[in-house]
C-alpha cells in the first residue's frame, strides 16, 4: 500500500519555530516529527511514500533524501501555490493503482494503522477516516457514527459539543475517491466528504493521537511523550 504524508503546510501557529523551519521538521525529544510518521508507516508495512510539501520544501527533502536509510521509498511533489488537503492528495496521488492512506505530517500517533486498514477493507466504501475521542471537540471535524462505524453526519469544527468523536486527518481510501476530487484547492471536510455520503465509514483507534498545530499542543506531546520514555506513563 501508498501512503501521502500531507507535510505543506507553512505552521504560522507554531511560530516564531516554524520561522526557519518547516513543522514537520520541529522535533518531538530527539527526532523530527515526520521521522516518527515514517517509521510508524514502515511498521506497518507501508513503504512506497509520496509527501505532498510546499513551506521551506528543500529542508525535508534534503533531510530525508529518498529514503533508503530508513527502509521507504519516499518521493515528493511540491507544491508551487496550497491545494488543500484533498487537492495536494489528488495531485501526489494521480499515479496510484491501489487503496491508499493518507497521514497528516504534522500528526504524531502510534495508531495501530494495519488495524485501520483491514477494516477498510472489511466495509468497501470508499473512504475511512481514523477517529479518537477528545474532551474539546469545536477544533476538529466532528462525526457521528453508527454501530458499525458508518458515518451519519460530519460537522467542522462545531462550536456545539455534538459528539466527543473527531477525525484525526489520517485516512485510507479506494483510488476512485481521485474522481471524486476537482482540479485545484479542495478540503476533504469541506468540498468532498459531502459529495459521499454513505461511502464515509470510521474507526475510533485506540493509542495516542496529538495534531501539532499549537504552541501548546507541541510542548505537550513531548512532555508526553518523555513521561513515556522514562516510564512514567500509565
Amino acid at each position: 500500500m501508498h501512503a501521502v504524508i500531507m507535510a505543506g503546510g507553512k505552521g504560522t501557529r507554531l511560530a516564531p519555530l516554524t520561522d526557519h523551519a518547516p513543522k514537520p521538521m520541529m522535533p518531538i525529544l530527539d527526532k523530527p516529527i515526520l521521522r516518527y510518521i515514517i517509521e510508524l508507516l514502515k511498521k506497518h508495512g507501508v513503504n512506497d511514500i509520496t509527501v505532498t510539501l510546499g513551506y521551506m520544501a528543500n529542508q525535508i527533502i534534503e533531510a530525508f533524501g529518498d529514503g533508503k536509510e530508513l527502509g521507504v521509498r519516499l518521493r515528493y511533489t511540491v507544491e508551487k501555490e496550497p491545494l488543500g488537503t484533498a487537492g495536494s492528495v489528488k495531485s501526489a496521488a494521480s499515479d496510484f493503482e491501489e487503496d491508499f492512506l493518507v497521514i497528516s505530517g504534522d500528526a504524531y500517533t502510534d495508531f495501530d494503522l494495519t488495524e485501520l486498514i483491514e477494516f477498510h477493507k472489511s466495509h468497501g466504501k470508499l473512504a475511512t477516516i481514523a477517529a479518537t475521542k477528545v474532551t474539546n471537540p469545536s477544533e476538529y471535524g466532528v462525526m457521528l457514527l453508527n454501530s458499525a462505524g458508518k458515518v451519519r453526519a460530519f460537522f467542522e469544527k462545531p462550536q456545539t459539543p455534538i459528539s466527543n468523536v473527531v477525525s484525526t486527518g489520517i485516512y485510507v481510501f479506494k483510488k476512485e475517491i481521485l474522481k471524486k476530487i476537482p482540479s485545484g484547492f479542495q478540503d476533504f471536510a469541506r468540498n468532498v466528504f459531502p459529495k459521499i455520503p454513505g461511502q464515509i465509514y470510521a474507526k475510533i483507534m485506540r493509542g495516542y493521537w496529538s495534531d501539532i498545530g499549537t504552541l501548546l499542543s507541541y510542548y505537550s506531546t513531548n512532555y508526553h511523550v518523555a513521561e513515556s520514555a522514562v516510564g512514567l506513563s500509565k
